[in-house]
């Protein structure tokens, strides 16, 4: 385990104990980021990002359980250890049943203390060498991000993926929760085997004991041929049910008992087959409110509810916009042929300030829109709030705001139809050319990206 590539946060009220372990981590290779306070460290963590966390017990303000408290809830996977005095042992030892890593006794001894420490960077030490190694790991290639609470999630996701427990994935729609599901299958021990993916809303009523079981042929009108159900199709794999809220009540007893007992009766079969699946679930529903409304049952829920992920949505992420239009520009073909470099900053602007109901969904559906539509190299606002259908705030702009939004659009209409010719462009707006290219430049306007642009 290579020490520099880990970060490392100290938190302790007193000066030299701080100076003391900062010293003794960071001569070793570790990253280290020393907080005085819980609430400094509490501030810190999502840009620092640690990989683990050492506080002292007893501080001024927020203590070390009240730091670990706001820790856990925010980032469970992140391991913690507390520094105690001989006389609070037995609150350490506590400490530890709720979910604490490890404590160390004060004075402690630096081989104690490093041995802790890595210890506590195996629990996520896998992940890190895989991104570090490899850049990004292959299990969560297909999750685009830089979002600290993405990363949290995808550390959590990363612990829970090499156990068998079922997984409730909560997230609204859009937010992709197929896609962390495919990501659990890769980074567990059933990677080789299949994974089968069902929408439950879309399913009619009556079909779902086939299409979940399987039928044999003849068992009912129209069974001309034995038909394996989702269970069998994903034996030794995972099973992902999403939208599960909308399964109907009448079948989630039966869904119930195939989970608890691992085997599944073919409609028209007279013996059941055994089966070894693990079971994802997703709704955008609130599945505590379909519980106490009598609309799911409550043994099924806690049986699909072992581990809870919960997926931001793109309004809680938006630094993670950029990331993922330049993403869906590289997948898009359109884009590709047109060569459309990007979005224009005022374009981006309307991007990172769209409300976002429809999430990471919703953001590809206006990416592809605007490049479909886009007749130049960099896509302009106009596009963009087009392809928002009015959802951007409809709160009238400041004035500032609206002159500019204007001076650039025309500017680039002018573009657009002199195909770059500044001279062109300068006449036909009544402009010397020096005061046109500070025009451009103010609004980072390069005329050689719409040259031989067609206007539609």
């Amino acid at each position: 385990m290579n020490a520099c590539r880990y970060r490392i946060m100290v938190v302790d009220d007193d000066p030299a104990l701080l100076r003391l372990l900062s010293m003794r981590l960071s001569t070793v290779g570790y990253e280290i980021a020393a907080m005085e306070s819980g609430e400094k460290a509490i501030a810190q963590i999502p840009t620092f990002q640690p990989h683990l966390v050492i506080t002292d017990l007893r501080m001024d303000g927020m203590d070390g359980m009240a730091l670990f408290d706001q820790i856990h809830q925010r980032t469970p996977a992140l391991p913690v250890i507390i520094l105690t005095a001989h006389g609070s042992i037995p609150e350490a030892v506590d400490a530890t049943s709720r979910g604490v890593f490890g404590y160390l006794t004060k004075p402690f001894d630096s081989k104690d203390l490093l041995e802790q420490v890595r210890r506590g960077l195996r629990v996520t030490g896998e992940q890190h060498e895989r991104s570090v190694d490899e850049g990004v790991a292959e299990w969560r290639q297909d999750i685009v991000t830089r979002s600290p609470l993405m990363e949290d999630l995808l550390g959590q996701t990363r612990l829970v993926a090499s156990s068998d427990a079922s997984i409730f994935i909560h997230g609204q729609s859009g937010t992709g929760k197929e896609v962390l599901a495919r990501a659990i299958h890769k980074a567990s021990s059933r990677a080789k085997g299949k994974f089968v993916a069902v929408n439950c809303s879309a399913i009619p009523e009556a079909l779902f004991e086939s299409e979940f079981f399987g039928h044999v042929k003849g068992s009912f009108t129209g069974a001309t041929r034995d038909h394996k159900g989702l269970f069998q199709a994903a034996n030794g794999g995972t099973l992902f049910l999403d939208e599960i809220g909308d399964m109907p009540l009448s079948f989630q007893v039966k869904l119930l008992r195939a989970i608890q007992e691992g085997s599944v009766r073919p409609v028209g079969a007279t013996d059941s087959q055994q089966v070894d699946v693990r079971i994802l679930s997703a709704t955008h529903r609130d599945l505590d409110e379909l519980r106490n409304s009598g609309s799911f049952r409550e043994d099924l829920y806690y049986r699909l509810n072992v581990v809870a992920l919960n997926i931001p949505s793109l309004a809680e992420r938006r630094e993670d916009i950029p990331l993922l239009v330049n993403h869906f520009l590289g997948t898009l073909g359109d884009a590709v042929k047109k060569s459309v470099k990007g979005f224009s900053q005022d374009a981006m602007e309307v991007l990172l300030s769209a409300p976002w109901p429809g999430n990471v969904r919703q953001l590809f559906n206006v990416v592809e829109q605007s490049v479909a539509f886009t007749t130049t190299s960099l896509i302009p606002a106009s596009l963009v709030q087009r392809a928002l259908r009015g959802e951007v705030d409809g709160e009238i702009p400041a004035f500032t705001e609206a002159r500019s939004r204007f001076e650039r659009e025309y500017l680039t209409q002018l573009l657009q139809i002199t195909n770059g010719n500044v001279s062109q462009a300068a006449r036909i707006a009544k402009r010397n050319r020096t005061e046109f290219y500070k025009l451009l430049h103010k609004h980072h306007l390069n005329p050689s990206q719409f040259k031989g642009a067609e206007v539609s």
